[in-house]
């Protein structure tokens, strides 16, 4: 890069912190439209050999060249010495498309690349996990590096070994491959769902402009050897520039792409030109920052003038800073060089964020030219994306660790065992013979279980018809919506439609609401037709300068004011219907309102706006002045002049709290912006000032005076002229309450999950006053709570004066700015995270992507909690992809948060019931199920265990064959599995009693505490059946295998009896045909089953003994602690 760059750099960075609290559209596009702040530099024209003006392919080069004959060295043109690798100007090379130094990834762009190779990331989307080559090596290490998978393996593997070959090989090695079978066949199914669809995205064609070379006069001292007659002719201009068309994945690093409305930015890129003369266009930024309100973006000014078919001729190059994350910021320099005959002159243009389109967004109106500068994962929409993590649920961490247990269990029997035989032999294959005898500890068949029990609840919630077309997009994760405790949610199109609607208008003494709107339309026609009637001209806009004015002229005064007070501009489609563009939706909302009362807008460019009364009368303004919105300044002004008559009027319109500062004395305004404010409508001031011709030139001299101020005193001396010439003696003229409908049912929903003890933080991209206004509305605060705003804080004392504050008051709601945010996250990110968590609400505003990702994991480490994410738009990708759950909503915003989410619903309120109900149910039904089938596992190990000990602790499996098998599958499994149906409550109780759930976030369904009462319980029952089936020994071996496996059966059947709470008709059949396929199987068992002794009293009445003493106490400790320390769920359900 030239030495020259640095001070470009400089003058980028100045030009980007200029702008003041009210600076006005017109200074702020200063730089790029009208070239204030430019640098001319002298270039001496370089001589050297020609070079070929396109680096095409043949047919393309054949084009562009075919004005001027057939010999290519003839159509070149002598711009300086160009080589290869950039251009020299005046004997100083300049590097125009060297690749990027290892760290500094800033780049200098050249305008007409001279090389088809690009240095920099390709273009592609990617979201798949996996290649073809590490598909297996990476399911395999997420499988195995849990221990209870890997346990299992080397069970299995061991059975290959023939000392430690116990019973069947394919019963340890089936259920472990079933497993990974299972789970490899959903992980490519789901990977290569993927890989379609960044494929789709990857093939999106886009047209890129061929390269084009600039056209000087030609000459005849440069054409000595053609008469005057034969100078060739120049191909006629083209309506439309040369382009090829190229899909998304092969656009590179200093392309100029021509996008069309409707389509999707490919890249990031810097506005050259647009359809509009203005050089403006607008975008839909909806998945990147989550708002979908339109963006206005302006072209650089100079390439503008080009338009479409010239800017793909512009010489020079584009400095762009190394890409960051931060979508608020750009730095950049365009710098263009002449291309007329004589010496070279490089002009060069300060670039901002506002020329600049990010990747990801969409044009929402016209057509535009842009150069790419950041392709892949150098744009801001990736830098912004998280790469998704494998997500595995509390429950299954909970059955990991209670594995390491009985795994450890398991081994300390098996050496306690092989201690009491003294050691003898080979007790090291003793020992591991032992441990394989055990294995059914920790059974495999839990893995099983649990997998198939979430595929049952994921089969519920898809099928649920209160909660439409929802579904599981992660089928391991159902549980987690039972453990919720904390709620992140995104605001616009989350909880709010982003549909706005004026809902109020407050004059003092009148105020309208929502179903009185006809009558301001009446009292606008009656003031109209007033002053026709006093002879007015048809064409003016009346205005009354009596001093008392009557209702209607106040109404229309209110109303004419609300018409252009905006930046709001018509665009009709190819369908005859008008749209309304603007940066924001209250903008929209106010302009639609006048058109519902008779007064619509028609038409506006940047000099002028034109209205049209129902009467069909028009009225012209000029703009004179805008002064556009800014979070600074908190209002938004505008100087029009009607045409017709010649008066000159300031508008203005903003937030209370300025403008009440501004407005002249009233004793009503503070009042009514609270009640509007406590009924959830954003409020809006709208006050008018009516000037001279002379009142106006004198202030037009003064505020040109102060743009041209440098640095930081050009903003202060224009607010300063602003507040002197036009912001005093205000007028008020009324006060408009906003609505920003809510989803359906928003208000009901966080009531019901805060009773539920959920903490809801939400996380928007919106400005500090929007949030506050729907986290009113939306009940997101409590009536009378008190709201803390933080915003602008810079320094570690102002952070910790706040921590200080929230400390003192916990119960309070904080609303927070993303760069405060950051600053306590930087500086004192403990000590903010472990306050915060505290908090009934959170509000942060201002949250970049990245921010809310960051703000998800900081909750899951510092809590060890639940958290459940939930958006709608690709800003909320990697929020979603960060938390233990994440939900997607379908919106307007497209499918991306739907697509990457666990779960996707369609709206906000359908959260209650997937997690108060199908939540509630998966968790405590999967506690249930997984800790039962320990239990099974359990207590035929302690059988075998008193078995071994007795026969001279022998490593001889009591159980073996087919009842080794049939004991985890045929005899006990469906009466074990119908637990997944079980329920404690219905469904109108779990919603009624939203506090059912709290009690579920404590984790006490499956503790340490359940674990171990589980484990008492089968040491118990596994003992007192072998022990009591030996007392009742009879004279043979095979009668005590018949005695204590028939008692083993119908015990473990009782005890899924005593644990069911709500019987289900798959219940009674699976107990009922259970019992009957194993006494019928006993006909087919001989080598086991005696039937003759089997069917004898003597078996039945030891039996019944067996199982007796076996489950009766048990039965009686449940019912004497039903009795005595009933469960919540009993209470309401009056159980």
């Amino acid at each position: 890069m030239p030495s020259s760059t640095y001070p470009l750099r400089t003058l980028s960075q100045r030009s980007n912190s200029t702008s003041g609290p009210l600076d006005p559209m017109s200074s702020q596009l200063a730089p790029s439209m009208n070239g204030a702040g430019r640098t001319k530099l002298n270039v001496g024209h370089g001589k050297g050999k020609k070079k070929r003006v396109s680096d095409a392919d043949e047919e393309e080069e054949a084009l562009l060249v075919g004005g001027f004959g057939g010999d290519r060295e003839d159509a070149a043109f002598d711009e300086g010495t160009r080589s290869d690798n950039g251009y020299t100007l005046g004997g100083e090379r300049t590097s125009a498309s060297r690749p990027p130094k290892a760290r500094d990834k800033s780049r200098t762009i050249p305008l007409q690349p001279t090389s088809s190779k690009s240095f920099y990331p390709p273009n592609l989307v990617r979201n798949q996990k996996y290649t073809i080559i590490t598909f297996l090596p990476l399911v395999f290490y997420e499988q195995f590096k849990f221990f209870f998978n890997f346990y299992f393996l080397i069970v299995a593997l061991s059975q290959f070994i023939p000392a430690l070959k116990i019973g069947y090989i394919v019963t340890y090695v089936a259920p472990l491959a079933f497993v990974l079978t299972v789970t490899m066949g959903k992980e490519a199914y789901d990977d290569h769902s993927r890989y379609l669809r960044d494929r789709e995205s990857n093939s999106t064609r886009y047209l890129v402009l061929l390269p084009q070379p600039p056209s000087p006069p030609m000459t005849r001292a440069q054409l000595p050897l053609i008469s005057e007659d034969d100078v060739p002719r120049l191909p006629p201009s083209l309506p439309r520039p040369q382009t090829r068309s190229t899909p998304a994945s092969s656009i590179k690093v200093g392309d100029m792409v021509l996008l069309e409305k409707n389509q999707r930015v490919p890249a990031d890129m810097v506005l050259l030109t647009t359809s509009e003369e203005e050089g403006t266009c607008f975008i839909r930024t909806d998945q990147l920052d989550g708002e979908t309100d339109w963006k206005l973006k302006v072209a650089v000014g100079e390439t503008q003038k080009m338009g479409e078919k010239g800017v793909g001729s512009a010489e020079g190059s584009l400095y762009a800073d190394p890409p960051i994350k931060d979508i608020h910021t750009f730095y950049g320099v365009l710098s263009l060089r002449s291309t007329c005959p004589g010496p070279q002159t490089e002009t060069s243009f300060p670039l901002s964020v506002e020329n600049v389109l990010w990747a990801n967004t969409v044009l929402a109106a016209g057509s535009v030219v842009g150069l790419v500068v950041y392709t892949g994962r150098e744009t801001r929409a990736v830098l912004n994306t998280s790469e998704p993590e494998t997500k595995m649920g509390t429950l299954e961490k909970e059955v990991n660790k209670m594995a390491k247990i009985l795994c450890s269990v398991t081994f300390a029997l098996s050496v306690f065992l092989v201690a009491l035989n003294g050691f003898r032999g080979q007790w090291y294959i003793y020992v591991f013979r032992f441990l394989i005898l055990f294995s059914s500890i920790i059974p495999i068949s839990l893995r099983v279980n649990l997998d198939m029990g979430k595929t049952v609840y994921a089969h519920q919630i898809s099928s649920d018809k209160e909660i439409p077309e929802t579904i599981v997009r992660t089928s391991t994760l159902p549980e987690e919506l039972g453990r919720v405790e904390y709620l992140l949610s995104d605001k616009t199109g989350t909880l709010t439609r982003n549909e706005m609607e004026l809902k109020k208008l407050h004059m003092g003494t009148l105020v309208f609401g929502w179903d009185s709107m006809d009558e301001v339309a009446h009292l606008l026609v009656t003031a109209l037709e007033e002053q026709d009637s006093h002879g007015r001209r048809q064409n003016s806009m009346p205005s009354n300068f009596r001093a008392r004015r009557d209702m209607s002229s106040r109404v229309r005064d209110a109303v004419v004011a609300l018409a252009t007070c905006h930046n709001v501009t018509p665009i009709t489609n190819d369908d005859g219907t008008v749209t309304y563009q603007a940066s924001s939706p209250d903008e929209v909302a106010i302009v639609q309102w006048t058109e519902s009362v008779g007064m619509t807008l028609v038409g506006r460019d940047r000099g002028s706006m034109t209205i049209r009364t129902t009467s069909g009368v028009e009225y012209t303004f000029d703009i004179l002045a805008v002064f556009p919105f800014t979070s600074e300044s908190k209002r938004m002004g505008i100087i029009v002049r009607d045409r017709s008559t010649g008066g000159i009027t300031f508008v203005q319109k903003g937030a209370d709290v300025i403008m009440s500062k501004i407005v002249q004395k009233n004793d009503w305004l503070d009042e009514e912006c609270g009640n509007m404010a406590r009924e959830g409508l954003r409020t809006l001031v709208l006050g008018r000032k009516k000037l001279t011709e002379d009142g106006y030139t004198e202030f037009d001299k003064q505020y040109k005076a102060a743009q041209l101020r440098p640095g930081e005193e050009r903003a202060d001396k224009i607010q300063q002229v602003i507040s002197k010439y036009l912001e005093s003696e205000v007028e008020l003229l009324a006060l408009t309450g906003v609505e920003d409908k809510l989803q359906e049912d928003v208000k009901s929903t966080l009531e019901l999950l805060r009773n539920a003890g959920l903490k809801i933080w939400m996380l928007t991209g919106d400005k500090i006053e929007t949030a506050t206004n729907i986290a009113v509305s939306s009940k997101l605060v409590g009536r009378g709570q008190y709201i803390h705003q933080v915003a602008k804080l810079k320094t570690a004392d102002q952070v910790r004066d706040m921590l200080d504050f929230l400390q003192a008051k916990l119960d309070c709601c904080l609303v927070i700015d993303g760069e405060s945010l950051q600053v306590c996250l930087d500086r004192f990110k403990t000590e903010f995270i472990i306050l915060a968590t505290q908090l009934p609400a959170v509000v942060a505003c201002r949250c970049s992507p990245t921010q809310k990702a960051d703000v998800a994991r900081l909750i899951r480490e510092f809590t060890k909690k639940t958290v459940c994410c939930i958006g709608d738009g690709g800003n909320d990708v990697s929020m979603i992809q960060a938390a233990d759950v994440g939900v997607g909503i379908v919106g307007k915003e497209g499918n991306q948060a739907s697509l990457a989410a666990d779960f996707s619903i369609n709206q906000f309120s359908y959260l209650t019931k997937l997690l108060l109900w199908h939540g509630r149910n998966s968790y405590k039904r999967s506690a249930k199920l997984s800790q039962f089938v320990i239990h099974r596992g359990l207590i035929i190990a302690v059988i075998q265990a008193v078995f071994s000990s007795i026969f001279f602790f022998a490593p001889i499996a009591l159980y073996q064959g087919w009842l080794q098998v049939g004991y985890a599958t045929l005899y006990t499994m469906a009466p074990v599995f119908s637990l997944v149906l079980d329920r404690d409550v219905n469904e109108d109780l779990a919603l009624l009693y939203p506090e059912l759930y709290r009690d579920l976030t404590k984790g006490r369904s499956l503790s340490y505490k359940t674990f171990f009462t589980w484990l008492t319980i089968s040491v118990y029952q596994g003992g007192i059946i072998m022990l009591l089936s030996l007392l009742l020994f009879e004279s043979e071996f095979l009668h005590i295998v018949a005695i204590s496996f028939t008692a083993l059966v119908i015990n473990e059947l009782i005890m899924v009896a005593l644990e069911v709470t709500t019987w289900h008709s798959y219940m009674v059949l699976s107990e009922l045909g259970t019992a009957l396929v194993y006494f019928g199987s006993m006909a087919f068992l001989p080598a086991y089953f005696d039937l003759s002794f089997v069917l004898s009293r003597t078996f039945a009445y030891k039996v019944a003994v067996i199982v007796a003493v076996s489950s009766f106490p048990l039965y009686a400790i449940k019912a004497t602690h039903r009795r005595f320390n009933p469960a919540a769920y009993t209470k309401v359900a009056g159980i």
